[in-house]
């Protein structure tokens, strides 16, 4: 099912708080029933890259300068070539205009959607902004910030967890300045197909809006890399209008706290978007840069990190496919496991962590409600495989005695 939300006022699809302090107000000060793991946050806990130091130390002096707000040159064009690499775009990602650096994907999400905004200055009172239900909550600030109407596309098994974009009414469309989508999807872990992604283009294209396609979970994947929105735009030839990619070196380097990540695709949309955020927006430090410019150049860190990933999965697959089926994703590294027999995310997570000293993060917390009062989350806890394997492996033991053994 498909809901389109109409909030009474601006804001409305915005929480009161994110996630985690909602989960914080939840168990309160009561005891694990154990000794605690905690599996909620998607902070990456694998080595960072062996060079990281060296490079920091090289470039320390350049803490003392103003980085420029369109990144360096040797930053655009080493993420440029690695996009190519990647995605097989041939050298056409434009150099210049075409690669701005951000302070962490989050930063390029969160004002987006202002930008959308300004560019697009559609004559309608309140734009919308399209979101998919569960989602990352970022996308609800940026519409918030841009003062659009925060529309909730359901994302449920039933559609693959990707909207349905056949039931997008073309005059939602036209309102619309901007859609939010990951791919690999946060928390279910869903690819976008090629084919999906050529549909949105266009769409965007004809209705006039902006596509910022989340892929911070792009290396995070078990077999086949998931194909990107910068190569299916290059796949159509027509170059890459309307189209932003947003990716950063957090999860495929395990460098959150680095905060350096990049938007890249079209053009003439970064090219006025650099001269706001020179306004608004915080530059991105010479080192940082100058750490990314090796990280995206070396896969082979890349390829371990996700080969510890998927040791993790393999682990909840032994352990969990007998109670719940397949629980295995395409990407990502969470589990988003439905446990609505055993009573919902929130009642689950309460009496996994007095019960047996496992901390989860119910679903409902990700999503927001429907207009009937239900929530697409609500059946599911998002279980992060970021600890050590050993650690993991202890959790979802007890996790998995614990499913077994409660009726």
């Amino acid at each position: 099912m498909t809901s389109f939300r109409k909030p009474p006022g601006r804001g409305s699809a915005l929480p009161e708080s994110n996630p985690f302090q909602r989960l914080a107000a939840l168990l309160g000060d009561r005891a694990p029933g154990a000794d605690p793991i905690v599996l909620t946050i998607g902070e990456p806990q694998h080595a960072m890259p062996p060079f990281t130091a060296e490079v920091l130390a090289e470039n320390m002096a350049d803490f003392r300068r103003y980085p420029p707000i369109e990144g360096t040159p040797a930053f655009r064009t080493a993420v440029a070539g690695w996009l190519d690499r990647r995605y097989g775009l041939g050298g056409s990602i434009d150099r210049e205009r075409g690669v701005l650096p951000l302070n962490g994907s989050r930063e390029g999400l969160s004002f987006g959607a202002i930008a959308a905004r300004d560019q697009l200055a559609k004559d309608i009172e309140r734009p919308a902004v399209l979101l998919p239900n569960p989602f990352y909550q970022t996308y609800a600030a940026a519409a918030h910030i841009a003062g659009a109407e925060a529309v909730l596309l359901d994302t449920g098994a039933e559609t693959g967890f990707l909207p349905d974009l056949d039931a997008l009414p073309p005059d939602l469309l036209d309102r619309t300045v901007a859609v939010y989508l990951a791919s690999p999807a946060n928390p279910q872990g869903a690819h976008a197909s090629l084919a999906y992604w050529q549909a949105l283009i266009g769409l965007a294209r004809r209705h006039a809006f902006y596509i910022f396609a989340d892929e911070c979970y792009s290396e995070i994947y078990r077999t086949s890399p998931p194909p990107g929105v910068l190569e299916a735009a290059h796949a159509l030839g027509a170059g890459y209008e309307r189209v932003i990619a947003l990716n950063s070196l957090s999860k495929r380097s395990n460098l959150a706290g680095l905060r350096c990540g990049f938007a890249a695709g079209d053009p003439a949309f970064l090219a006025r978007w650099v001269k706001f955020r020179g306004l608004a927006a915080p530059q991105v430090p010479l080192p940082a840069q100058a750490l990314a410019v090796r990280a995206y150049s070396d896969e082979a860190h890349v390829i371990e990190n996700r080969r510890l990933y998927n040791e993790k999965y393999a682990i909840a697959e032994r352990l969990l496919a007998p109670i719940l089926g397949p629980v295995t994703p395409e990407g990502g590294f969470f589990l988003w496991l439905d446990v609505a027999r055993w009573g919902g995310s929130i009642a689950v997570t309460e009496r996994l962590w007095t019960e047996v000293g496992v901390k989860v993060l119910p679903g409902a917390y990700l999503a927001s409600d429907r207009p009937d009062g239900s929530n697409p989350g609500e059946a599911y806890i998002r279980v992060s495989l970021c600890a050590p394997a050993a650690i993991t492996q202890q959790a979802l033991e007890r996790l998995a005695d614990w499913l077994g053994g409660t009726a």
